[in-house]
């Protein structure tokens, strides 16, 4: 009977003020734990590689370190960032990251390092256009499924649109060349437009009209068509193009259940190449073992589902914008960090993916730092959403009490 008596003054004392955001300490923790194992695998892989270019034993270390630290604070500003204002600018940053690509072309500015042409002068370092790109192209999917929401559920050629920009970008990025990234992007955009409503069988026809240009892509090139073959059977030539894939396997299974112990792999020694890089995978279960294989794994999984779950909340509570920017930047990580664990176990060619937050590269940690940045942002812009409701509950209450 008191909920009948209460007067205005009363009810307004039952609200709480502004609604209020939280960052997803879960999240945090979980890129905070990889970023962690990445720092101290870093330094150990890495040693034997910098010693021997004569700029000091921890000259990487001290640059993945650097680069950390910008990834952090491009983090912090993004998770500063209003949803609606990246919502707003998507084309304006899509262009952007085309002239980012294309600047990898120009004389001067652009830069080839081991035969690809994918770097961009920064001054004191270079800067890999494509993780930018990847940010972006997230960033321009989700508002595209937001605004075209109907034609991408009920419509083919609804779908045509985004694919045919992943095809643009893909056929940049195989001019550079890089292959790894432009399969990465089309996954990420097949996989963001099926999770935004568009019908499998709209997907399957256009992936299959897409087959054939994968193929063609992938036999192309000569160094290509080694990889595969070195994928399929690497003992064959074990010490040319079989070299990396053999070395990274004898790295692994020196490294049975626990690990040879941290810092006392042997593979890294100039065996394996790109120990610090592409194949610090193959350090971690040398040194750690099964049991550090199954520790990236399961941090790898918390990360990502907690992405997920975050999109998940976004979507149901109708923050569509939101929701597809948090299960794009997890589809990202997932993918890449799929592709860079499956070419240290030999289970897939070898490919240029780094594993993120764990890899020693520059651009590639910051870009991925900056990715989680929009991850939390999605977190505290869901938080502020379901507190908001929570708020709205007592107060319609009331309102139906005095009725």
């Amino acid at each position: 009977m008191l909920l009948f008596h209460l007067n205005d003054d009363e009810s307004q004392a039952t609200r709480r003020g502004e609604p209020k955001g939280r960052y997803d300490l879960s999240l945090i923790l979980a890129a905070a734990a990889l970023a962690s194992v990445g720092m101290v695998m870093v330094a150990s892989s890495s040693i034997a590689v910098a010693d021997g270019q004569n700029v000091g034993p921890f000259y990487y270390f001290a640059r993945h370190l650097v680069f950390l630290a910008l990834g952090l604070t491009a983090a912090l500003v993004i998770a500063r960032i209003e949803l609606a204002w990246l919502e707003r600018h998507a084309v304006p940053l899509l262009l952007v990251g085309f002239v980012l690509l294309l600047l990898v072309f120009v004389p001067g500015i652009g830069f080839r390092v081991n035969g690809a042409r994918r770097w961009i002068h920064l001054g004191i370092s270079g800067f890999q256009s494509v993780e930018a790109m990847k940010l972006i192209l997230v960033v321009y999917l989700a508002s595209y499924l937001v605004r075209h929401r109907e034609k991408v559920q009920g419509s083919f050629f609804g779908v045509i649109k985004p694919l045919g920009m992943a095809l643009l970008i893909a056929a940049m990025l195989l001019a550079q060349p890089d292959f790894g990234s432009a399969a990465l992007l089309m996954a990420v955009t097949l996989g963001m437009v099926w999770l935004g409503g568009a019908r499998f069988s709209n997907l399957a026809a256009l992936g299959a009209l897409a087959v054939p240009a994968l193929a063609w892509a992938a036999f192309s090139q000569d160094y290509r068509v080694k990889r595969l073959t070195s994928f399929l059977d690497p003992w064959a030539d074990p010490f040319k193009d079989g070299f990396q894939l053999t070395q990274a396997l004898i790295a692994i299974g020196r490294g049975e259940w626990l690990g040879v112990g941290l810092g006392s792999s042997v593979q890294k020694l100039f065996y394996l190449p790109e120990a610090h890089t592409d194949f610090i995978l193959a350090v971690i279960a040398e040194e750690l073992g099964f049991a550090g294989i199954v520790l990236v794994l399961v941090l790898f999984g918390w990360l990502i589902g907690r992405g997920f779950s975050i999109g998940l909340r976004a979507v149901e509570r109708g923050q569509r914008f939101a929701g597809y920017c948090a299960f794009g930047v997890s589809l990202t990580i997932a993918l890449q960090a799929l592709v860079s664990i499956g070419v240290n176990l030999g289970v897939l060619p070898t490919k240029g993916l780094t594993l993120p937050l764990i890899s020693s590269g520059g651009s590639s940690v910051m870009m991925t730092c900056a990715a989680i940045g929009l991850l939390i942002r999605v977190s505290y812009e869901v938080a502020r959403a379901e507190d908001a409701a929570l708020q709205a509950v007592p107060e319609r209450t009331l309102a139906e009490a005095r009725r």
